[in-house]
């Protein structure tokens, strides 16, 4: 017994010895984490997301949460016996779902802000609103008008950056204002892709509801590691991206060719996917990087 127990200790101290040289290089490095999907439907994935993205934090790393929160947005609307409508993938949003939106978004907001504090950090929650941080224009979908759906024009990261220089971990939900100071809901995926341009991160990262990318998504032993933004441009101009998925990789693609170094698509559904994918040598999704990038 005695045996069994040193070998489980001396693993434990080999996974922390892995993720020595992670922790060194990405130390007092930003690295935003966008947060959505099942991951914030089941509570206790909830709780791992916000341990992994805490224990970042404490090990130096200088993380910033863009939260969604389209499941409980539709489940909010329903109760008022309003039904969800979605144009390519996005939510026609009158001004009754606005406020809806607006409403639950920081309910949310304010929930991460709780269990982040739970764990011994400050977090502070605001909106793309605060500061000016977000600033957008009205969004068509080929032409057609779905309402207070932002295309974010502008971001002034200071609000994050003060945040961050007074060591609070900044949470951060998709709504911003347009030059009449009139409300929008964003694409959180567009709202994580442009706060982590604007701040110059080290890493991007998504939280899915799948594994990554598929060079054939019936085929799991064509799961893609790593792949270059080149080659992620071919798999989009060869059709073998497509729905959901396909937005997705276009923001990857352009945060890193606006310098963000390191984009990862993760399964928010795998506990500590975080962790995993960050301080272990092969990770657990897809990483993409820079046609340049040497390691």
């Amino acid at each position: 017994m005695y045996t069994n127990d040193i070998d489980n200790l001396l693993k434990k101290a080999g996974v922390l010895i892995e993720a020595l040289p992670y922790i060194q290089r990405y130390n007092r490095r930003i690295i935003v984490v966008k947060y959505g999907g099942s991951a914030m439907a089941d509570p206790e994935l909830q709780r791992n997301v916000i341990k992994d993205v805490t224990l970042l934090k404490l090990v130096g790393f200088k993380p910033i949460i863009v939260h969604g929160g389209g499941k409980e947005i539709s489940a909010w609307l329903k109760k008022t016996g309003k039904e969800s409508e979605f144009v390519n993938g996005l939510r026609v949003t009158d001004a009754e779902t606005m406020e809806v939106a607006e409403m639950v978004l920081n309910k949310v907001n304010k929930r991460l802000v709780s269990m982040v504090e739970e764990l011994g950090v400050h977090a502070a929650g605001i909106s793309g609103k605060d500061g000016g941080l977000l600033k957008v224009e009205k969004r068509f979908s080929d032409g057609k008008d779905i309402g207070f759906v932002g295309q974010i024009t502008d971001v002034d990261p200071k609000i994050l950056f003060d945040l961050i220089d007074k060591d609070f971990l900044p949470i951060v939900c998709p709504i911003g204002m347009d030059d009449k100071y009139e409300s929008y809901n964003i694409n959180a995926d567009d709202a994580a892709c442009a706060v982590a341009k604007a701040v110059g991160a080290e890493k991007l990262a998504f939280l899915t509801d799948i594994e990554g990318l598929y060079r054939d998504i019936n085929d799991k032993s064509s799961f893609i590691s790593t792949i270059k933004i080149s080659e992620a441009k071919a798999l989009i101009d060869e059709g073998i991206i497509g729905g959901g998925m396909l937005p997705k990789l276009g923001n990857c693609i352009d945060a890193i060719k606006s310098g963000v170094q390191r984009v990862h698509i993760l399964d928010g559904r795998l506990a500590h996917c975080l962790l995993l994918e960050i301080f272990t040598k092969d990770g657990i999704g897809t990483m993409i990087t820079a046609d340049d990038d040497q390691e």
